[in-house]
């Protein structure tokens, strides 16, 4: 299952990015109009095994942000809002499974402070790829808006949130089969 999955991963990167060179130029030239700074983003995220690497997306916010969570109160513009709604300003992530750092399906990568400090048994997500979608990201597909409507989004994030994608990702772990893959790229792209 391994050698589809991965070959599966290369093949449609490969091919999105025949596909999307172009729409991913012109949108990296809109967000770096937008927001006066380099349309890509980089942050630092944790990999399989517990390895760092950087996760590329276009950027939609001005300034700088330090929080690990993201509302929309904050200062995201509105192109950002609509390539956020519409999940474009993860488009460079296709780079991320070029460099063989992602793959499409698994648990999201998080920001140092998250997966990094798992303990025990809930260190099983680390022994895969993270993915760009999966069934924890389909399950919080709204989590900016779960966030901009309690009183501590980061306190909510952490004792609630992510606890929950914990479990999620242990069993899509467990369980993963390329036809679950398979299903949980359907579900993300029409949903």
């Amino acid at each position: 299952m391994k050698i589809s999955k991965e070959i599966l991963d290369y093949t449609l990167a490969f091919c999105g990015l025949v596909v999307l060179i172009i729409p991913l130029f012109l949108l990296f030239i809109l967000t770096s109009l937008d927001t006066g700074r380099n349309g890509f983003f980089s942050q630092e995220r944790i990999g399989k095994n517990g390895k760092s690497f950087y996760l590329y997306k276009l950027r939609t916010m001005k300034g700088v942000y330090a929080s690990s969570v993201t509302t929309n109160k904050m200062h995201i513009t509105t192109l950002g809002k609509f390539l956020r709604n519409y999940k474009l300003d993860e488009l460079p992530q296709i780079f991320n499974l070029l460099k063989g750092e992602m793959s499409l399906v698994g648990p999201r990568p998080d920001v140092p402070g998250y997966a990094d400090k798992l303990e025990g048994e809930d260190r099983i997500i680390l022994s895969v790829k993270p993915g760009i979608t999966g069934p924890a990201q389909l399950k919080y597909k709204n989590e900016e808006k779960i966030l901009s409507e309690v009183e501590d989004p980061q306190r909510y994030n952490d004792e609630v949130i992510w606890k929950d994608k914990v479990e999620i990702n242990k069993e899509y772990v467990k369980n993963q089969s390329l036809l679950k893959d398979l299903k949980y790229l359907i579900r993300t792209v029409f949903s």
